[in-house]
């Protein structure tokens, strides 16, 4: 989710980084989240027209291989697990059950992985997953947090 690429792009320390989303969008739409380096957002002011400007004019020179761009395939989820544990204390938990709502799946991976690392650590909360396998066609709401 967003979150994640938000916490990748830092993490990671890259120039930028790209979410394919259907936030806001009707349910045969996708968007875009585009971040820079810092994971500072791309927006009309900065950088969103110039990338616009760049795509109307349509003219991109060739690039020879040696400078072409590339892309691996890694997983940051543990990273991230752990950055978000970072922000609490878990001795401090008494046994909780937390209803979670995944969104029709969108963030039900990290979810998983949070409740792993909460097992191994010992703190003492359920997880109540409603709404927590992958699907598309949003049965049980669109994916808008307003």
């Amino acid at each position: 989710g967003t979150e994640e690429i938000y916490f990748s792009t830092f993490h990671l320390g890259v120039d930028g980084g790209i979410e394919v989303t259907a936030s806001h969008n009707p349910i045969d739409y996708n968007g875009m989240k585009l971040v820079r380096e810092g994971s500072r957002p791309i927006s009309g002011d900065t950088g969103l027209r110039d990338i616009q400007y760049l795509a109307e004019q349509n003219e991109f020179p060739p690039v020879d291989s040696e400078k072409r761009g590339g892309y691996k395939k890694i997983s940051i989820i543990n990273d991230y697990v752990e950055h978000l544990i970072s922000y609490i204390n878990p001795s401090l938990f008494k046994p909780l059950k937390l209803v979670v709502n995944t969104g029709n799946g969108a963030a039900g991976h990290v979810i998983d992985a949070l409740e792993k690392r909460f097992s191994e650590l010992n703190i003492p909360i359920t997880l109540i997953k409603i709404h927590h396998e992958p699907d598309g066609t949003f049965p049980n709401g669109i994916p808008n947090p307003l």
